[in-house]
């Protein structure tokens, strides 16, 4: 059992154990309940979801000894061939349509389809990978689909439904299958981790399921790495982010630290020990890219960690609450929006490091720029009393300096860190207007 993969000790043998499916299960159990079990299903989804997972408990239920049953019995001769490391059933099969997707293959299909179940109620095919059936294959299968003996069920699995041609979706019930929610992915990996009696550190599960992206298997192999290179520590936040290649929290904090300050040494250091630790530097705009996304929320929704809108330990939201509330609003959103555009234009650059610094270089200095977004910022920071470097109002200000000041006031102005403001003439006239 050790060296099976973590996806597959852990594989639901029922649908009470398929976690984020209920908009399947659900109907799936009350229709297995009411015997009115459909001939062919059609199971959609993104990779991971549990779909094929889904398909082999329908065929445990179906052929159960008690049922049809929503809940098998796990005892009889059925179950037990079906159960999660059970030897098979001959009267359940289950077909790699990526390898047996062809007009020969759907043929030989329907030759032995209607030859009765050896042992079982049903003689179950699940077909999986079905988009990869040919337009012929899927028409040879067309008639037995359409109306197939009593004995016979099919069930396909897909990540790509609209690949199969209507005639057999029309002739199918179909079932989307989703993402599973990031609360519930975590709880789940919890559990895991505390049945295989391994300590994880605060702050691994999020890393976890951002990597798994919302795929149960996925997040499960991801998981199971993790717990191959375990110490006696157990799972340690630092050990997660050398083997997931996320950028540890500290020089996220320190980034954000000196974009708020406007500390340009600070934040052109950060990305000195980016480079020089090995880092990817599109992986830590990335990262960079989804803490200020975590910061705008909370600037907006302070509460946004109770209401399940952020997933962080709790150390982490109130260090964050304290880098929202040291941004300003508009210098927040502008910070967020440079860094998004640097990301894309990262992709393909020859020089990732320029590229990174550049971003940075932006963020800092909002007064280069005479943008909405950039002025906004530049009271912000005003606003915070933060000294910044940058050029002097110009004309996307709407002010066009004189000749009284081209000298020292403009220079002062872009060396000292303030833009120069022009006064008004005293009194009316002319010159006032």
């Amino acid at each position: 059992m050790s060296s099976l993969a973590l996806y597959r000790r852990y594989r639901p043998e029922s649908f009470a154990e398929v976690i984020g499916q209920e908009h399947v299960t659900d109907p799936l159990q009350q229709a297995l309940r009411n015997n009115r079990v459909n001939h062919a299903y059609l199971f959609s989804g993104p990779r991971g979801c549990g779909k094929t997972t889904s398909a082999r408990i329908l065929a445990r239920c179906l052929n159960c000894e008690q049922g049809p049953t929503p809940t098998p019995c796990g005892e009889c001769q059925s179950c037990r061939d079906l159960a999660r490391n059970g030897p098979g059933s001959i009267d359940v099969i289950e077909i790699d349509a990526a390898s047996h997707g062809g007009v020969d293959d759907a043929r030989d299909l329907r030759e032995k389809a209607f030859f009765g179940p050896a042992s079982s109620r049903y003689k179950i095919y699940i077909i999986d990978e079905a988009h990869m059936v040919t337009s012929a294959g899927f028409n040879a299968l067309l008639k037995v689909v359409e109306e197939p003996p009593e004995h016979l069920k099919f069930i396909f699995a897909t990540t790509e439904p609209e690949k199969v041609i209507g005639t057999i979706r029309s002739r199918t019930h179909h079932y989307p299958f989703r993402l599973v929610p990031p609360g519930t992915l975590r709880e789940y990996l919890a559990e895991v981790c505390g049945r295989e009696d391994v300590p994880v550190e605060d702050g691994v599960l999020p890393l976890v399921v951002r990597a798994g992206a919302g795929s149960v298997r996925d997040s499960m192999s991801v998981m199971d790495q993790l717990l191959a290179a375990v110490g006696a520590d157990g799972v340690t936040y630092a050990m997660a982010t050398s083997l997931l290649g996320y950028t540890d929290g500290s020089l996220l904090d320190s980034v954000v630290e000196a974009f708020a300050s406007g500390d340009g040494a600070a934040a052109f250091e950060v990305v000195d020990q980016i480079i020089e630790g090995g880092n990817d530097p599109r992986r830590f705009v990335a990262d960079l890219l989804e803490r200020l996304r975590d910061l705008v929320i909370l600037a907006a929704v302070p509460d946004a960690a109770e209401k399940g809108l952020i997933d962080a330990p709790a150390d982490v939201v109130e260090r964050m609450q304290a880098q929202a509330g040291v941004f300003g609003a508009a210098e927040l959103s502008r910070t967020a929006d440079i860094v998004n555009d640097g990301l894309t234009e990262m992709r393909g650059a020859t020089s990732p490091r320029l590229q990174l610094e550049l971003i940075c270089a932006r963020v800092l200095l909002p007064a280069a720029y005479g943008d909405e977004r950039s002025v906004m910022a530049r009271l912000d920071r005003l606003e915070r009393g933060v000294n910044f470097t940058g050029a002097a109002a110009g004309p996307a200000m709407g002010y066009v300096p004189g000749p009284e000041v081209h000298g020292s006031a403009v220079h002062g102005g872009a060396q000292g860190g303030s833009a120069a403001v022009p006064t008004a003439p005293q009194g009316g006239g002319p010159e006032a207007a």
